[in-house]
Formats: C-alpha cells, sequence, structure tokens
C-alpha cells in the first residue's frame, strides 16, 4: 500500500492510502492458501459415504468430524492470533499451513475412527488463525475503501477451496480411495505452504489515526471495550456466524444427499454440489464488490444490505428444498447460494469500521471465532444429529431459517447504529 497526496475537498491535500502490485500479490498468494485450507478441510464430505461404508459410522459421527475443525477454529482464532501478532503475521502462517496439510496427510494414515478424529482436531488447531491473520496480513497492504470488496475475495478462497475440495476429492476418492484424496490435498497444502513463506511478508503500517481509535488500547479492560464496546459490532459478530451456518451445513451435507436421495453416484454428488458452492463464491466476490460500490460514503447501509442478502438466501434455498428436481430448483438453488456468503463482505467492513485500526486482527479474529462457534461447526453437527433423527431432507429444509434469523440480527444492527447516532448528535 503506498500513501500519496490528494486534493481534499477542502483548499489542501489530504493522505490516500492506494493498493500497489506488491498488494495484489499477496492477496492472490492469500488467497491460493486459503483454496488449500479449506480443500483440506472439505474432502472429508466427498469422502462421507466411504467412510460411512467402511467404517459403518452413523450420521452424527461423520458430523463430528467435519465440526471438530471448525470448532477448534472457533477456540483458537483469537489466542493464536494474538501470539502471531507478536511474532510475526506472516511467519505464524507459513506455520499454520505446514501443520494442517501434514495433519491432512496422517488424516490418509488413519486405521480407526479415533485417529481420524484425532487428526482432524490437529488440522483444526493449524487452521484455527488462519481467516483472521491472513486476511489482517492482506488488509495492510490495501486502502480501507476496498474493505468489503477484498474481504469477499478473500474469504471466497474458503469456498472456492471447498469447491475443489469436493470436486477433485470425490473424483479422487472415486479413483483413488478416501485416503487417496486426503494425500493429494496434503502434498497441495505443502507446496503452497512454501510459496507463502518465500513470497508473502508483514504488510506496512496502517494511516496514523487512519480510523476512530486509532491508538491502540492499553490492557484488557480497552481491548475488551475496542472489540465488544459497541453494540453494532457484537450484533455484527451473531448475524456472520447464523448466515454461514447455513453455508456451513450445505457444505458438509449436500454431496450426501445428493448421492442418497437424487441418485447420483459418488463423483456426480460431488460434482454438483461444488456446483452450487461455486455460486456462493461468485457472491462473496460480487456481493462484497457492490456493498463497496453501493455504501460508498453511507457505511449506515451496510446492515440493511446484509439483511437483504440473508432473506434471499432463505427464500430461494427454501424454494429450491421443496420444488421437484429440475431447471427451476437448480436456478433457485444458485441464486439461495449466491447469498449465502454474500454477508462475508459487508460484515467484515463493518467490524473493522466500528473496531480500533490496532485492534483489527483480534476484531478479525472475533469475527472468525463467530463464524465457526455460531455458524460453521455446529451446523454440519446440527444438520447430522436432525438427520439421524427426522432423515436427511428434512434437516436440510430446515437450514435456510438460520439465514432468516441472521437477517433480522443484520436489520437490528443497522437499527442499533442509527439510535446511537441519534443519541450523540
Amino acid at each position: 500500500m503506498s500513501i500519496v497526496l490528494v486534493p481534499s475537498a477542502g483548499n489542501g491535500l489530504r493522505l490516500e492510502a492506494r493498493a500497489t502490485s506488491r498488494g495484489w500479490l499477496v492477496l492472490c498468494v492469500s488467497f491460493a492458501l486459503l483454496l488449500s485450507d479449506h480443500m483440506s478441510r472439505q474432502v472429508l464430505s466427498a469422502a462421507f459415504p466411504l467412510l460411512k461404508v467402511d467404517w459403518g459410522l452413523s450420521d452424527t459421527r461423520l458430523g463430528a468430524l467435519s465440526g471438530v475443525v471448525a470448532l477448534m477454529v472457533g477456540i483458537l482464532t483469537v489466542p493464536l492470533s494474538l501470539v502471531a501478532d507478536r511474532v510475526g503475521r506472516a511467519r505464524s502462517v507459513a506455520v499454520m499451513a505446514l501443520t494442517w496439510s501434514l495433519a491432512t496427510l496422517a488424516c490418509a494414515a488413519c486405521a480407526s475412527y479415533g485417529q481420524l478424529l484425532a487428526a482432524r482436531f490437529v488440522l483444526g488447531v493449524g487452521e484455527a488463525a488462519y481467516g483472521s491473520v491472513g486476511l489482517a496480513v492482506v488488509f495492510t497492504y490495501f486502502p480501507k475503501s476496498l474493505r468489503a470488496t477484498i474481504t469477499g475475495v478473500f474469504m471466497a478462497g474458503g469456498v472456492f477451496g471447498s469447491f475443489i475440495g469436493l470436486a477433485l476429492g470425490g473424483a479422487m476418492a472415486a479413483h483413488l480411495g478416501w485416503r487417496g484424496a486426503f494425500a493429494g490435498m496434503a502434498v497441495f497444502g505443502l507446496a503452497l505452504a512454501a510459496a507463502y513463506a518465500v513470497f508473502v511478508r508483514d504488510g506496512p503500517a496502517p494511516l496514523p489515526n487512519a480510523e476512530a481509535g486509532g491508538v491502540a488500547p492499553h490492557g484488557l479492560n480497552g481491548i475488551a471495550r475496542g472489540l465488544f464496546g459497541s453494540p453494532g459490532v457484537v450484533l455484527t459478530y451473531v448475524a456472520s456466524g447464523l448466515q454461514l451456518f447455513v453455508l456451513g451445513s450445505l457444505t458438509a451435507w449436500a454431496p450426501s444427499y445428493l448421492n442418497r436421495f437424487q441418485s447420483l453416484s459418488l463423483q456426480a454428488a460431488a460434482a454438483s454440489a461444488a456446483t452450487l458452492l461455486f455460486a456462493a463464491g461468485i457472491g462473496m466476490v460480487v456481493c462484497g464488490g457492490f456493498a463497496d460500490r453501493f455504501c460508498a460514503g453511507r457505511p449506515h447501509r451496510r446492515p440493511a444490505l446484509a439483511a437483504a442478502y440473508g432473506v434471499v438466501t432463505f427464500v430461494f434455498l427454501e424454494a429450491a428444498f421443496h420444488l421437484p428436481p429440475g431447471p427451476p430448483q437448480v436456478v433457485c438453488a444458485l441464486l439461495g447460494l449466491f447469498c449465502a456468503g454474500g454477508t462475508t463482505g459487508p460484515a467484515g467492513a463493518m467490524v473493522a469500521e466500528r473496531t480500533p485500526a490496532a485492534l483489527h486482527g483480534a476484531a478479525l479474529a472475533v469475527l472468525t471465532l463467530s463464524n465457526n462457534l455460531i455458524g460453521l461447526a455446529p451446523g454440519p453437527l446440527v444438520t447430522g444429529f436432525l438427520a439421524d433423527r427426522f432423515g436427511l431432507p428434512t434437516a436440510i429444509q430446515l437450514t435456510p431459517v438460520a439465514a432468516l434469523i441472521a437477517a433480522a440480527v443484520f436489520w437490528i444492527t443497522g437499527s442499533t447504529q442509527r439510535s446511537t447516532k441519534k443519541s450523540t448528535a
């Protein structure tokens, strides 16, 4: 990020941050590593049918294998982000990538459910802080006017990684078995970990006083006030997690649903689910970019826009789950998933705007924690629990309700923001 002097609205000059080619390179490498992160995580979903047959696992136990990774990400993201702030973010990311890649390789060698659960646990430890630390590194190379776009692009790497993990993982599992699928993802991750260590360094410091609260808070009370002092930012944490409950659940269970109830082969089910998730990744990028344009100079619009994304998600996914197989069902599913990840960009920008610049790494870590503890971790597990009792079709049909609740919370966030402005006027 370069700093230049540009004419201000008055008669003087002001400092403005602009992205550089180095920043775009950092974004590309960081995006690629997030692909590996979620490929390693989601290849398991493509292997669900094989594991169920080989080891006779219940849907609840399969869901736990998926949910334990998101659970560890949620629990460890804040403390590991704080460690990364002290020892160096880029260096920490390289270690994280090495850890999750080796854990993925260990999954291929597991001989029992307990061993596989332990390997997935370690994989979750490795992935825990990458979403927050990696994005914090990227933020230092870009101006705040691009935050929703950058957040959407960066986080879309997770969905595209899930897409590749499902499609490629399904093909590899069909031809090489589930062990071969895990091994292939591990090799890819190790190569990208080396590339990140070579190309990425910690970025420049942000502009001084670039945002309200630019001075770093002191002590635990100051940090707590910076991260949780605003009702609006707390509600944003919650709403973002609720929205991602839908995406986490469908990412884990769409292949099994298509395999069991749409009569698709293992490979075809994984490929079809991956295509639907690809729409969610495109939605993250497009919706994030639209948020920056629609809300330019009007940040109060972001909560209402995020709420609209949640409503669209609910309406179209419910329609898709109740329509018979055919083009209308596919169109509704694509539109619903397009908006399912659309709140990530606005949510990241809202958190960055409402927390001190010195705490952005920790604030993004809290957002990641909320996304995982409220959404990505319980989504697969709760859906698996409901599937064991009511059947997978019914469980799948209930998941979009979380998006409707998220829309309501985003709307309340906007109301809280307006009330705060009136009270301080």
